[in-house]
Order: structure tokens, then C-alpha cells, then sequence
């Protein structure tokens, strides 16, 4: 009885918050929507230019952005799991740029839809082979070693982009500037990012309790019966994926990944089955929010939802550290 509802608590208050988070996004921007339009519009009654406003833009946008910081939150989750370290997120271990820099190509070659999600997620899987070669070397990697590795990854990535930014055509350079910066506005079809942020949580939840024990050390989760390099490859696939994603979504948004599930830990626990599906809903919630102020802050002008959580998640991390000290 303790268990379940020591889990159900903080879900449930999570979840309540995703749920305002959506209401607000939905009601407020440029043309604000009453409380009551809206959910005739949910009914489905309403005038026409309501249903449109809500159902054909914001709604998609709204949910693109749960999708992506979900997917972006529990990748960051599993990586600080992996290198047990709080300071490992996607973007530092160039997962992300990994990923970027597939999808930038397949954009360069005048391809779209399903081959720009696979060249991302190739981008990003390659960038987890390249990371885990180098910082092998001739023993089995260490945690710092990782670390270390994938920040010097990171910034090779960084400067292929560069390049192809320098080499782009100058009608395509806005565009891909933009989505750089992370850019919800052409969020059109949230059903394949929700879809695997909702598959990844029920095949990763169960194992919860593995991840607990790989949390405090490889020789000690070996000792337990734990099939520690396997387990390890899932993480790291899995959060290549998840990165893969979200990049293709939303392009790359920073600072989710790394002040998400270290906030939830500070507050929380350290429960990996609790922390991921927390990940999911808090991920979300926070960029739904940050999107809103995205397109609100300036309106009718947009920002890139990138810089806001940037803004956000600079001052935040680093009271969070000092909190921790």
C-alpha cells in the first residue's frame, strides 16, 4: 500500500500540472481563447475560427512540446543514470549533435518526412559508437572518461554544423538557423514522438530496479546478477533514440535534459521508477510552458523555444547546485 501511492502522489500532482500546462497553452497567444470556447471546441461545437485556431495549430504545437521535453527529460534521466554523474545530458555527450548533424543533411538533400527521423536517429547512434570507441581505448571506459569524451565529441559535431551552415544556400540559412535553435512552429504530427515517449516508459519503468542498483556502480549491480554491459548498451540506445526524436520534432532544445531529472532527484528521490515516468510528465510540462512564453513573449512575433529554456534552465541548474552543495 505504501508503495503505490508514494508513486501515485507525485504522478498524479504531475500530471495535473501537464493538464493546466496544455489548458493554458491552448487558451492563451496572439487570439486569446475563453476557458469556455475552448471546451466547446473539445465538445466539438464552436465556430469555425476557434476549431481551427485550436484544433489545427495549437493543439499539435502543445503536444509536439510535451512529446519532445518528455523525450528529452528521460534521456537525460538514463544518461545521468549511465555515467552517474547529473552533469551527462544528450546534448553534452553529442548525441544531439550527432543527430543534427543527420538531419541537417537529409534537409540538404532535398528529403523530408520519415528519411529525415532515420538520418537522425543514424546521426545520433553513431555519435554512441564513436563516444563509447574513443573513450574505451584499450580498457573498459569509466564514467569521467565518457564524460569527457562525449563533451570533445560534442564539439566536433559542433563544427560540421558550422560548416554546413557556411557551405548552405542562402534561402535555406534562416530555416536552418531557426530549427537550430529549437522551433516548434512546424510541429504538425505529434502521434510519432507521443507514441514513443508512451512505448519507451512501459518497456524501460520495469527496469526500474536494475537501473537502481547500475546507480550505484557497475562491480556492485554485477555482484547483484545484474548483466551490466547489456543493460548498459540499452541506456545508451535507447536515449539515442529518444535524442533522434526529439531533434527531428523540435531541433535542438537545450538544458531539459540536464535540470529536469535533477530537479525531480533533489526533490524526489533517486527511485528510477519513479524518476523516469516523473521525467516524462515534468519534460513536458516544462516546454509546453516555455513554448507558450515562446510565442506569446513578443507576439505576434515568435522566439525559439530554445533560447527560452536556456533561460530558464541556466539560473535554474545553477541554483540547483548551489541548493546542493
Amino acid at each position: 500500500m505504501g508503495r503505490p501511492r508514494r508513486l501515485a502522489v507525485p504522478l498524479g500532482t504531475l500530471t495535473l500540472a501537464a493538464l493546466t500546462a496544455l489548458v493554458l497553452s491552448l487558451t492563451i497567444g496572439s487570439a486569446s481563447v475563453a476557458p469556455e470556447a475552448l471546451w466547446a471546441v473539445l465538445r466539438g461545437e464552436g465556430d469555425a475560427l476557434s476549431r481551427t485556431l485550436i484544433l489545427e495549430l495549437r493543439l499539435p504545437r502543445s503536444l509536439s512540446a510535451f512529446a519532445v521535453g518528455g523525450l528529452l527529460a528521460m534521456a537525460g534521466a538514463l544518461m545521468q543514470v549511465l555515467l552517474r554523474n547529473p552533469l551527462a545530458d544528450p546534448y553534452v555527450l553529442g548525441l544531439s549533435g550527432g543527430a543534427a548533424v543527420g538531419a541537417l543533411t537529409a534537409m540538404l538533400a532535398g528529403l523530408g518526412g520519415l528519411v529525415i527521423s532515420g538520418s537522425a536517429f543514424a546521426g545520433a547512434l553513431a555519435s554512441t559508437l564513436l563516444v563509447f570507441g574513443l573513450a574505451h581505448g584499450t580498457g573498459s571506459w569509466t564514467p569521467s572518461r565518457l564524460l569527457l569524451t562525449g563533451v570533445v565529441v560534442a564539439a566536433g559535431w559542433g563544427a560540421v554544423i558550422t560548416l554546413m551552415l557556411a557551405v548552405s544556400p542562402a534561402e535555406r540559412l534562416p530555416g536552418m538557423l531557426y530549427w537550430l535553435m529549437g522551433d516548434l512552429s512546424y510541429a504538425r504530427t505529434p502521434w510519432p514522438p507521443l507514441a514513443l515517449l508512451l512505448i519507451v516508459c512501459l518497456l524501460v519503468i520495469p527496469l526500474g530496479r536494475s537501473l537502481n542498483v547500475l546507480a550505484r556502480g557497475p562491480l556492485q549491480a554485477a555482484a547483484l546478477g545484474v548483466a551490466v554491459r547489456p543493460l548498459e548498451w540499452t541506456i545508451y540506445v535507447v536515449a539515442s533514440l529518444l535524442t533522434a526524436m526529439a531533434v527531428t520534432t523540435a531541433g535542438s532544445i537545450g538544458f531539459v535534459g540536464l535540470v529536469v531529472p535533477h530537479m525531480l532527484r533533489l526533490v524526489l528521490g533517486n527511485d528510477q521508477r519513479l524518476i523516469l515516468p516523473a521525467c516524462a510528465l515534468a519534460g513536458g510540462t516544462l516546454l509546453v510552458l516555455a513554448d507558450t512564453l515562446a510565442r506569446t513573449m513578443i507576439a505576434p512575433e515568435q522566439l525559439p523555444v530554445g533560447v527560452i529554456t536556456a533561460l530558464l534552465g541556466v539560473p535554474t541548474f545553477l541554483y540547483l547546485l548551489y541548493r546542493s552543495r
